[in-house]
């Protein structure tokens, strides 16, 4: 045996004798020291005998002893407490929109009128068949679209417009979701998937770069660019558009803030409907039976109000006013009414939300159909209190 090999066997033999698992670079030291050698290179340099910087096994030894660090840190991983599971809202809500059944209800009180038949007519058809309607606020635009569908038990998928709405809002977009990021369909996603019929309202109240919808209203399959996946829509997927205007701004400043859209766009869209004022004989009986079901059945009140609004809205296009009174606040006045039972107090709030000069005017308009209106109520301001009585009571705040 040559002397080194003899060196390296006694330099073994030492170390096993120490009944160690794990020698530091002291221990290899005192060692050495004892039996008269260097310390090895062979042995510190060998990377199967480091266990970390200065800290070594012993070879042969049945277990090895972690050092004081490292089962600090097992300690320390061992105490880590996996967080529970919370129920996320956005994920709540876009689940519903993909899970739930998204067919609206049948509103018992809708009277059909204007182009609702043909509504119903390019909805059975199944076909991808893109519209346009335009008209005043208050006359049942989106009403007419989701009653057809709940009509044929179509599924009806509505997003609102905002100047805020971006490509993610109308697509999809991930999402942080327990720590992970997760991708969740948006509402143009959802109907294409579902073939079902996507009504966006308000389409001119959006962004003016709406260009990403293009591709979805010539039905064809759409790219969704975050997640590069090919969406093809489904058979009865179509769209249908609402809005105030016909995509040219509102001249009158009527509908602030709606935006000029583009005419690549709008020439995506088969047909556009206007859409009028219902006739005075459909909208008696829409007020009639909103009146009938809310518990005040009072066919006259109906006729009048209904004859008001006609009034006004001819007054309207003669240029002899700047405001209308909608069907949607006829049906108001009709809840109004309901609740407190006094039909001028009921016209009075709801014409609050126009100016003076306006109410004043068009609460003249009522007394021409109703003579016996008392328009001391329909006027009435708050009561003054008087001073002393103000000094003389506590405020209770």
């Amino acid at each position: 045996m040559s002397v080194r090999a003899a060196n390296r066997q006694i330099f073994l033999d030492a170390l096993v004798a120490t009944g160690k698992d794990v020698v530091t670079n002291d221990d290899l030291k005192t060692i050495c020291t004892k039996i008269n050698i260097p310390v090895p290179q062979w042995f510190t340099k060998d990377e199967s005998n480091k266990i970390r910087r200065g800290t070594y096994r012993v070879p042969g030894a049945s277990t090895v002893t972690q050092p004081a660090v490292a089962a600090e840190t097992i300690n320390m991983q061992a105490q880590v407490i996996e967080m529970p599971t919370t129920k996320n809202r956005i994920t709540s809500v876009l689940t519903d929109l993909e899970t739930e059944n998204i067919v609206p209800q049948v509103y018992k009180n809708y009277v059909p009128f204007g182009h609702f038949d043909d509504l119903v007519a390019i909805i059975s058809s199944n076909q991808f068949y893109p519209i346009f309607i335009t008209g005043h606020s208050g006359n049942g635009k989106t009403m007419s679209v989701e009653q057809a569908c709940a009509k044929l038990k179509r599924k009806f998928i509505c997003v609102s417009m905002t100047p805020e709405t971006d490509e993610s809002d109308l697509f999809g977009n991930y999402i942080l979701i327990n720590g992970q990021m997760e991708w969740r369909d948006g509402p143009v996603t959802v109907a294409a998937r579902q073939g079902a019929v996507l009504c966006i309202d308000e389409i001119d109240y959006g962004a003016q770069n709406l260009s990403s919808l293009q591709r979805v209203l010539e039905g064809k399959p759409f790219l969704l660019k975050k997640k590069n996946e090919l969406i093809t829509p489904a058979v009865g997927f179509t769209v249908v558009a609402t809005a105030n205007t016909k995509g040219k701004g509102s001249d009158d400043g009527r509908y602030m803030f709606t935006n000029i859209l583009n005419e690549a766009f709008l020439e995506r869209f088969l047909n556009t409907y206007e859409q009028e004022w219902p006739t005075a004989r459909i909208e008696q009986k829409i007020i009639k039976k909103e009146l009938a079901s809310l518990g005040r059945p009072d066919d006259e009140f109906a006729e009048k109000l209904v004859t008001w609004a006609e009034v006004i809205r001819k007054t309207f296009e003669q240029g002899g006013c700047d405001e209308v009174i909608s069907t949607r606040r006829l049906v108001h006045i009709a809840k109004t009414y309901s609740v407190f039972g006094d039909k001028m107090k009921a016209i009075g709030l709801c014409l609050n939300r126009f100016d003076d000069d306006t109410k004043i005017s068009f609460t003249d308009l009522y007394t021409k159909v109703d003579a016996g209106a008392n328009t001391e109520i329909l006027m009435a301001k708050t009561e003054e209190v008087p001073e002393e009585r103000i000094q003389s009571e506590e405020v209770p705040f």
